[in-house]
């Protein structure tokens, strides 16, 4: 299988589908690469060169007990398009890949980068603060990462169904992809998930986001529960000088597997402008 050696003790499984202009995908916290298949697979057939990587202590990539912070994850995708050496790239990502893209481009500046999709984004900052009032408090947090250090696989099985938006107008998805999602969860690092859940809700992207100096596509769902499109969705595309949002009427944070259609036509529409 694939891998592509970061350090002497991490290597990070990859998968590298078509030819053409590259498209590099970032998966979501708790799960892997696995998650974009379908968009891989439609886009590749339309000329897309796609490119999807484990994150550290995801999938099929080592696990580290550490390297969970921003800084890290961006070499670690600096360390991906270098090794590939990848130019003209759009990144995609979802959730919390949107996080490691947005610190990429502070970190390693955008030489390499066409553009970005920034999906179901954990952005700009998770944690409730005077002047990020609609954020979440930080007791909320620290008690999830309390039931997680005991019993993950009953948090992602209570939440399976509303991170797919089931009971949402339209919106319909087999329990066999539902249980395929679980499992791919269920095979993640507790430790990995523990360590960027800090990450992810303790980091403040503003800075960052108003920095971006290439076309943004922020693309939220409407009734995402997780991150919420006012907090999330509406305030990135505020902060990046010149980005188009996009908000999915019925849609949740799982949207790129109930709404595949539609993502795959506007990322498609996205790279080839």
């Amino acid at each position: 299988m694939p891998y592509i050696a970061v350090t002497e003790d991490l290597n990070l499984f990859y998968k590298d589908w078509g030819s053409g202009n590259p498209a590099v995908f970032l998966h979501s916290w708790s799960l892997s690469s696995a998650m974009w298949q379908y968009e891989m697979a439609r886009l590749a057939d339309r000329g897309v060169r796609c490119v999807a990587y484990d994150r550290r202590g995801h999938g099929r990539s080592d696990q580290p007990w550490g390297g969970y912070d921003f800084d890290t994850l961006a070499d670690d995708l600096a360390a991906v398009l270098d090794q590939l050496d990848l130019r003209e790239v759009t990144l995609v990502g979802h959730s919390t890949g949107t996080a490691e893209i947005v610190r990429y481009l502070a970190r390693h500046g955008s030489e390499r980068i066409a553009r970005i999709a920034l999906v179901s984004s954990a952005l700009p900052y998770m944690t409730k603060t005077p002047d990020n009032p609609l954020g979440s408090e930080p007791d909320s947090f620290d008690a999830l990462r309390a039931m997680w250090s005991v019993d993950v696989p009953a948090w992602i099985r209570a939440v399976s169904e509303p991170f797919f938006g089931v009971g949402l107008p339209g919106v319909t998805i087999s329990t066999a992809l539902i249980d395929w999602t679980v499992a791919d969860a269920d095979a993640v690092s507790t430790n990995a998930m523990l360590g960027l859940s800090h990450s992810v809700t303790e980091t403040d992207h503003r800075d960052d986001l108003r920095a971006i100096d290439v076309p943004t596509l922020v693309i939220h769902g409407a009734d995402d529960p997780f991150n919420p499109v006012d907090l999330c969705g509406r305030l990135t595309a505020e902060l990046i000088p010149g980005s188009e949002l996009k908000i999915y009427e019925n849609a949740s944070h799982g949207l790129h597997l109930t709404h595949m259609d539609q993502l795959g036509n506007d990322l498609l529409e996205f790279i080839e402008q």
